[in-house]
């Protein structure tokens, strides 16, 4: 019984390293010039209004 365990066991290790070292994915050594493109952020056209002090909520530290 421990012998059918040991030998199950072993070969699900074997086969997970060999799945292992043939799925992994290759990559390519080719470079590319190309520039990446940058966007800008757009500028918000509405400033942000700010609560009065006498409105926040008191945290009670």
């Amino acid at each position: 019984m421990i012998m059918i365990i040991t030998l199950t066991l072993g070969s699900l290790v074997t086969l997970n390293f060999l799945l292992l070292i043939f799925s992994c994915n290759k990559s390519s050594k080719k470079t590319t010039n190309e520039n990446p493109v940058m966007f800008k952020a757009p500028k918000a056209s509405v400033p942000t209004k700010q609560i009065p002090r006498t409105q926040l909520a008191p945290t009670g530290s």
